[in-house]
């Protein structure tokens, strides 16, 4: 099968790419690098077809998901705050770039198309666990574009007939997840400034929670829509079905690292919610869809591979 990885030089998506040419599909990336690297994908260099360019330019889309079977949707702009600042650019990547790969998509004759969605769809919804029949509350323009992919993705398979499914993503994090970036998450951000001795930033007064998924539980799940029966149209919580709090990711890490770290509190950013937590029962029934590897371990692989000590992870 010819598996099309948008955004395939990117965190997530790398790792998609590494493992579809590990288990022996034809992988085709396409990415303009505004927030992948090619380095990402330098060790299946030889084994993947890259294309660079946006999933908004038409052209360049269409060529990409020309021969495909399945598309795995996961190139965006990631980033709450980015948002805020950049509601245009943030639309303009993330709503029209995936309406634009639909289109495309469909035209190319791809059987499956596979959504990268986002937790923070359910914003004020102060329910806990999220379940995915919950009415979503978005409190940012990065909610209200990844809700708006969910909805094209949607449309296209009632009115179309190509298989969608749509995955919302909780707290992703592990290598390749840029620490240096201005919008970084939290956890590499965390451990970046923990392992140069540096203040960490919490933003509030850190019992804000979040389902943090480490990115093989999101590779496997990608796989399992890629191929599950049955399931188009459908929409699915991806996480470990846990919540910590950043005052326990503080706590954690430093456990893990060895270090006593400096924290320095700062206003709540606009647009987060306060808690965040996963009902996965429905990706478990219909996707088979089980978290392999738990927050901990999560964690101690990322800092190991920030260290440098194990860049085996990356391939």
């Amino acid at each position: 099968m010819r598996v099309l990885v948008t955004g395939g030089a990117g965190f997530i998506g790398s790792h998609l790419a590494t493992e579809l040419a590990q288990r022996g599909f034809t992988v085709r990336v396409l990415d303009n690098y505004a927030t992948g690297k090619p380095e990402n994908l330098a060790h299946i260099r030889d084994r993947v077809e890259v294309i660079e360019g946006s999933v908004t330019d038409a052209c360049v889309a269409a060529r990409a998901a020309r021969g495909c079977e399945a598309v795995l949707h996961q190139a965006a702009i990631p980033s709450v705050a980015r948002s805020v600042q950049d509601p245009i650019g943030t639309n303009q990547a993330n709503v029209t770039g995936t309406i634009t790969m639909l289109t495309v998509a469909r035209d190319a004759g791809v059987r499956r198309f596979v959504y990268a969605g986002s937790s923070s769809a359910y914003g004020d919804n102060p329910a806990l666990p999220k379940r995915e029949e919950m009415t979503p509350l978005p409190r940012s323009p990065y909610a209200v574009a990844k809700l708006a992919g969910e909805h094209y993705c949607r449309v296209f398979g009632h009115l179309f007939g190509m298989e969608t499914v749509c995955l919302r993503y909780f707290n992703v994090f592990g290598p390749r997840q840029d620490p240096a970036s201005r919008y970084a998450a939290v956890v590499p951000a965390f451990i970046q400034a923990m392992l140069a001795g540096k203040p960490l930033r919490v933003d509030g007064d850190g019992t804000q929670s979040r389902d943090f998924t480490y990115v093989e539980n999101v590779v496997q799940a990608n796989l399992r829509a890629l191929e599950a029966p049955g399931v188009s149209g459908e929409v699915f919580n991806i996480a470990c079905g846990q919540r910590y709090d950043l005052n326990f990711l503080v706590r954690e890490l430093a456990a893990i690292i060895g270090t006593e770290p400096r924290v320095e509190r700062a206003p709540a950013r606009p647009g987060d919610v306060p808690h965040s937590l996963a009902d996965i029962s429905k990706a478990q029934r219909l996707l088979g869809f089980e978290p392999a590897v738990d927050f901990r371990e999560g964690l101690r692989r990322t800092v190991a591979w920030l260290r440098g000590e194990e860049r085996s992870l990356a391939a």
